[in-house]
């Protein structure tokens, strides 16, 4: 396909993208109040929106998606700014799934698997040791969505009081042909907007899907050449940023990480070396909710998703740039990857482990 063709259609699946987070808090409202209570009581708690984080990201194999559903929950009110910070958490831990399914593909041969395994894990780490620094810093004092508040008022005015997004006024008539299809079926009450729900689920899953295959296979020979030219200096800031705009590019922060994975399973990049890419990829997949939530015109919408590219920042600012604690979540993959490659099937226990049986666990023991 012609290059300037799949270029007018990842613009035509961004818009559909958009469509779907409108139409996904359009579902909301039309099931009212006391259906959003019951649906999203379980979720007030903490650590029931973190575990639900998890899982969500693990089902849908992105923190793109899952981060925008987010979004647009808030800007339907469904879920307060306190009830999603920790859910936006859970998506950032969830998405690290992806490359670690990929480094279990070198399982059979132990020096690759080991080196695979490590530079995918390390991002676990990271996240994980974010999340518990900076989650209950936040329950404590709301240092990150003070700040994010502070921002969306100067950005675009005060929460409570809509402000007008030009990218809704543009997906207003298909998202309000969605809502006239179902109602000529016949669908009315909870029944239409459980519909309208999945009908925007659908199209934030589907569009985000085909907005990275079609990216990946616009700029995927640049990619794997910049990575090389950049990874083979070693320039922490460097790679970063590298990772941050191929993030941007792609649309996943999986994709990023994932192309990691082969490079260090083959010896080409170190795990050092790999680790500011993904942690640049975290920064990088924030785009996609400030996105969605430029999509709706709620002032708390837009909070939510600075939350979540201050709470990346800010993990590298804690874990990262001081260089005493920059080698921990490095030293722990590495420790992990070395007992995995001697026992591989315990790499698939991890995996089950960590990102389904605790979250649920912890969803369960939380309600």
């Amino acid at each position: 396909m012609p290059t300037p063709i799949r270029a007018i259609l990842v613009g035509g699946f961004i818009y559909l993208f958009l469509v779907g987070v409108s139409s996904l808090e359009a579902g909301i409202k039309v099931m009212g109040q006391d259906t959003q209570e019951q649906l999203f009581s379980n979720v007030s708690n903490p650590v029931a929106g973190l575990c639900i984080g998890i899982l969500g990201t693990v089902l849908v194999q992105s923190s793109s998606a899952s981060t925008s559903v987010i979004v647009g929950l808030v800007a339907a009110g469904a879920v307060d700014i306190d009830t999603a910070v920790p859910m936006i958490m859970g998506a950032n831990i969830g998405t690290t799934v992806t490359n670690t399914l990929v480094s279990l593909g070198s399982a059979r041969r132990s020096d690759e698997f080991r080196r695979a395994f490590a530079t995918a894990t390390v991002h676990d780490f990271f996240n994980v040791f974010a999340v518990a620094i900076l989650l209950p810093v936040e329950l404590l004092t709301g240092v990150l969505s003070n700040a994010a508040g502070w921002l969306t008022e100067h950005l675009v005015g005060a929460s409570g009081s809509d402000w007008k997004s030009p990218l809704k006024q543009w997906v207003k008539l298909p998202v309000g042909w969605i809502e006239d299809f179902w109602s000529w079926i016949g669908l009315s009450g909870n029944t239409l907007g459980v519909v309208i729900v999945a009908t925007g689920l659908a199209l934030i899953i589907v569009s985000l899907g085909l907005i990275t295959k079609n990216m990946r296979k616009l700029i995927a020979d640049r990619v794997e050449r910049s990575m090389n030219t950049v990874l083979s200096r070693g320039g922490g800031s460097v790679a970063m940023l590298l990772g941050v705009v191929i993030t941007l590019l792609v649309q996943s922060s999986s994709i990023t990480t994932s192309i990691l994975i082969p490079m260090s399973a083959a010896g080409v990049i170190t795990i050092r070396n790999a680790y500011p890419v993904t942690l640049g990829a975290n920064v990088g997949t924030t785009i996609t909710a400030l996105l969605a939530a430029l999509a709706s015109s709620s002032p708390d919408a837009l909070t939510v998703a600075l939350v979540h590219t201050l709470f990346n920042v800010t993990g590298i600012l804690i874990l990262y740039v001081p260089r005493f604690v920059r080698g921990v979540p490095i030293y722990c993959a590495e420790w992990l990857a070395r007992f995995a490659a001697s026992r591989p099937v315990w790499a698939v226990v991890y995996v089950m482990g960590a990102f389904i049986m605790v979250p649920l666990v912890g969803f369960g023991l939380a309600r």
